[in-house]
């Protein structure tokens, strides 16, 4: 008697599934928080980014608006994603509230958190997130992802692009990380 394989397509069926189930599972906690928790956790955020880069808070001092995100989950099981919500500061008090989703497709598997902040440097890259419907990070103003390389180099002389992008707290095992094709969308919080 000869045992069948399963098909590739069943295959593909279970883990697409079993994404979807890991993701639909993150989303569901990340909706949970209020707008009084995000503030909490943006704030915290910043602090935790502000020690560990000082530089980052001499850009601050100079941003036109900040974007927060305390935590992001990704996940990815071939199929992958990730899911965050966040708050724009400027002037320092609160602004509005966003959410940060990607999706990607590929050899990989993993999860991970991390928290990110984007410096928006001048008017353009504030009305843009303001006017458009979503703002694709990689399409429209440019946004430079901060490095150490980066870092070092950054001066009042030197801040030409439209955003500055941090990514701090990294934790989990993922292959990759990357904010490029990250869509931000400005939502409602109670």
């Amino acid at each position: 008697m000869q045992i069948s394989q399963p098909r590739p397509h069943f295959r593909r069926i279970m883990i697409v599934t079993a994404a979807s189930l890991l993701l639909g599972t993150v989303g569901l906690h990340a909706l949970a928080a209020t707008a009084e928790d995000l503030n909490a956790d943006a704030a915290q955020a910043l602090n935790t980014l502000y020690t560990a880069h000082p530089e980052a808070q001499r850009l601050a001092k100079t941003a036109h608006a900040v974007l927060v995100f305390p935590k992001i989950i990704k996940a990815g099981l071939v199929f992958g994603g990730s899911y965050g919500e966040g708050v724009m500061t400027r002037n320092d008090k609160f602004y509005g509230y966003y959410n940060s989703v990607s999706a990607s497709w590929g050899w990989q598997a993993g999860a991970e958190s991390y928290g990110y902040v984007v410096f928006l440097m001048n008017d353009k890259a504030v009305k843009y997130l303001d006017k458009s419907n979503g703002w694709e990070l990689g399409v429209g103003p440019s946004v430079v992802v901060v490095n150490e390389g980066v870092a070092k180099n950054l001066s009042s002389s030197t801040i030409k692009d439209d955003a500055y992008a941090y990514i701090f707290d990294q934790q989990g095992l993922m292959v990759s990380l990357s904010i490029e094709g990250t869509k931000i969308t400005q939502i409602k919080k109670k």
